[in-house]
């Protein structure tokens, strides 16, 4: 059943993404914090697609999703794309898009920011609250 929501929720996402990027340039703030790898999946799906169709995008990466900024580390494989959350974000990050970690997830776990991968900082609470602020930022949340 959870699956099931799941995809309808997906689905409508989809058909309505192009109706909003193409309705306005504001910047989409991404912010994951499921541990869910499907989910992660379409969450950058839908955040690549995005910025394909230059809309600004960052990403913030809390909880369990702040596991896919760690260095050395896989995830699973979906199709049709054959590819994986990480090597989207990756791919993002190539592309010069804004990837953190929130600001509590490092001094909670075992690691620190070297175990990041290169390009991943670590969020600022009062500017990721300054930027939230701002007129036209869009979120998505998954």
């Amino acid at each position: 059943m959870k699956k099931r929501i799941i995809s309808i929720l997906i689905f409508f996402l989809i058909i309505n993404l192009p109706l909003v990027a193409s309705d306005s340039d504001d910047d989409l703030f991404v912010v994951i914090t499921t541990g869910d790898a499907e989910t992660q999946m379409m969450a950058l799906v839908l955040a690549t697609q995005s910025f394909n169709q230059e809309v600004p995008v960052r990403i913030l990466l809390c909880s369990h999703a702040g596991d896919l900024a760690i260095a050395h580390t896989e995830s699973v494989i979906f199709e049709p794309a054959g590819r994986s959350p990480k090597q989207l974000l990756q791919n993002m990050l190539n592309e010069g898009v804004l990837v953190e970690v929130c600001g509590i997830y490092l001094p909670n776990r075992n690691v620190d920011k070297s175990d990041l991968m290169e390009g991943i900082g670590v969020a600022s609470p009062p500017e990721v609250a300054r930027f939230m602020k701002q007129e036209g930022i869009r979120y998505f949340t998954f």
